[in-house]
């Protein structure tokens, strides 16, 4: 914020007087209508002008804020001003009206009106800087804690064990989308121990029977040995040389065991439970090793020189060739697209008998082999949303009602009349976001707007009845007609206009992908009376849908839908935003700008190559 004097210095102590009115007043009505909710830089509001400064911010900011807000007056017409005018919705406003007209609150926010109307074009000026000068300094993180993934990809590189070890731990949370996110890395007492016990038990593998079974002693035991040992194993261990006093505590270490072997076996065990083992410093080579390939530096990347742009390019190049840079990516898909919630899914088998655990799997391995597709063969990650084929085997081809291929999860066309395609037409979305017995437009809606336009929608009301219209035989109802009960209500219906319309899109695929021309709703006529067959009404589907904030979005299907996003700005930037988030482990913020920016240039020149934005975000490191 070292720019923010200076940018303000063509205010007028009169314009300063007002800071404390704007703070003070108007500030808290705009916070107690929820503004801030959907104009943030994650908010379904993210692509108009006004965003809202970040939780935390200081009074100072807010000031500047309350200032910059002068791009949304008309000095010349102030009560047409759309800082008075939408939230009040005096003018069409896709989030309701926020402010009630003729309110206490609305006339605070029309007395802060007119005082930016009264601006002069130099205090105008430098109210707008108030962007520039919100930007701040980048967070910075010295040190992450290994993923669960990145716990088991570490120790097999180092020690050969394939155990995965991790799987045993406790579960991690999604935060932002990912579960690598700093925030959520703290180590519980749980956890503290899950590495105790997954340290012995590694070290006594790689020994077991006082022998050295992975080969990690290198030379014949002598005192020597045992330095030289620390140093080498402690290096790999750490990412790192180690200190002179690391070297010395972990010699003394090795020498209080009489074997040699079971000397080294000790200091395994020990440096697996050590913080510069358990958390990754903010450096360029475990930086690039746990972006790219989810694992330890090789030799190789630690002796690297990563100081340049070009040297850090032919790095992340090289890395991108091998093998495990698949893997890796694999695994961002897995937590972006969130593979969790199909396998851990419960369908109900009266309605779904075909689904099982296999058909969750199948699911996921088709979006793995088919986002894979794009990103080694370079194609245009953009088909990720309007591709109109996918990976099938014997199970999804039933699903799909496509002739089997041959071989497991070979390329399989749909139809046009099939209307799939890309991800959205795949039974992995589908399913995951419909819940046990039937479809749920708001999940899948909600699930489009987080993860594909990163919009972040505001949550429920505390107190507000969730509960749906339930279907009878004298009054079936499709789910477009259940959720209308939604938007009759205002507290409900400036979220769910947000994300139903879009999920009534997909209405003719039912809960775990499969396609339906009408919906079926089945009805016990007597629910007391035994042994009755169910009577089923079959209604027509409404599949119009739109993606509100998105011009010229309307669709009926998932093919339809997936071409709006794959030209939406917002849909192209979101990847760039999300592979960052999972890069970086955090957020974005205003101060990462310029490398978002960068990065989606050359992922957009690049015509849409995933590879060019991976290493397009490890510079600047």
């Amino acid at each position: 914020m070292v720019l923010l004097p200076l940018l303000l210095a063509g205010l007028s102590n009169a314009a300063f007087a007002q800071d404390s009115v704007f703070t003070g007043k108007v500030f808290p009505v705009l916070e107690a209508a929820n503004c801030h909710g959907c104009h943030n830089l994650d908010g379904v509001a993210s692509p108009t002008r006004l965003h809202f400064p970040p939780e935390g911010s200081s009074a100072a900011q807010i000031a500047a804020f309350g200032r910059s807000l002068v791009a949304l007056v008309d000095a010349a017409a102030p009560e047409k001003s759309l800082l008075l005018t939408k939230p009040t919705k005096r003018v069409a406003h896709a989030g309701g009206e926020r402010i009630k007209q003729a309110s206490t609150q609305e006339t605070v926010l029309r007395d802060w009106v007119k005082v930016l109307a009264s601006f002069t074009p130099t205090q105008r000026a430098a109210a707008l800087a108030y962007k520039e000068a919100a930007i701040g300094v980048k967070p910075v993180m010295e040190l992450r804690r290994l993923t669960h993934s990145q716990y088991n990809n570490t120790v097999r590189d180092l020690l050969g064990d394939i155990t995965a070890p991790a799987n045993q731990f406790p579960p991690e949370d999604f935060i932002n989308g990912f579960k690598n996110q700093a925030q959520a890395q703290s180590i519980s007492p749980i956890l503290e121990e899950a590495y105790s016990a997954a340290a012995e038990k590694l070290a006594a593998a790689a020994f077991r029977g006082g022998l050295d079974r992975r080969g990690l002693i290198t030379c014949k035991p002598s005192p020597d040995c045992a330095q030289k040992f620390v140093a080498v194993f402690g290096r790999r261990a750490f990412r790192r040389d180690l200190t002179v006093q690391e070297k010395r505590r972990y010699g003394k270490l090795f020498a209080s065991e009489p074997e040699f072997v079971k000397g080294a076996q000790l200091v395994v065990e020990a440096m697996l439970q050590s913080p510069a083992f358990l958390f990754w410093r903010n450096e360029p080579a475990s930086r690039l090793a746990y972006f790219l390939w989810n694992t330890t530096p090789d030799e190789q990347l630690l002796n690297e020189t990563l100081k340049t742009r070009e040297q850090t390019e032919t790095a992340a190049r090289r890395m991108l060739a091998d093998p495990r840079a698949k893997e890796a990516f694999d695994e961002f898909l897995s937590q972006w697209l969130r593979f969790d919630r199909v396998l851990t899914a419960v369908k109900d088998r009266r309605v779904f008998p075909q689904y099982s655990r296999e058909t969750a799997v199948s699911m996921t391995e088709e979006a793995r082999r088919f986002a894979g597709d794009l990103v080694w063969n370079d194609r245009s990650f953009m088909e990720l949303y309007t591709a109109n084929y996918g990976y099938v085997n014997g199970e999804l081809a039933t699903l799909y009602k496509v002739t089997a291929p041959q071989m497991e999860f070979a390329k399989v066309e749909f139809s046009p009349e099939s209307e799939r395609a890309g991800i959205l037409g795949q039974a992995l979305f589908l399913a995951l976001t419909s819940k046990p017995d039937e479809t749920s437009p708001t999940a899948r809606g909600l699930f489009v707007r987080e993860q594909f336009l990163c919009q972040k929608v505001p949550e429920p009301p505390p107190g507000v009845n969730a509960n749906l219209p339930i279907p009878t035989q004298a009054k079936p109802m499709t789910n477009r007609e259940r959720l209308s009960t939604h938007l009759s209500n205002e507290s409900c219906a400036s979220c769910h206009k947000l994300v139903d319309p879009i999920g009534f899109g997909f209405e003719k695929f039912d809960a775990i992908g499969g396609r339906r021309e009408k919906l079926k709703q089945d009805f016990l006529p007597d629910r007391k009376a035994k042994d009755q067959k169910p009577v089923s009404v079959f209604l027509d589907l409404d599949t119009s849908g739109s993606v509100t904030g998105v011009p010229d979005s309307e669709f009926n299907s998932p093919r339809k839908l997936g071409e709006v996003l794959a030209r939406t700005p917002q849909c192209q930037e979101c990847v760039v935003r999300q592979m960052f988030r999972y890069m970086a482990g955090r957020l974005e913020t205003p101060a990462d700008r310029p490398l978002l920016d960068q990065a989606f240039r050359r992922f957009r020149d690049s015509q849409f190559k995933v590879k060019e934005l991976m290493i397009a975000l490890t510079w600047p490191m």
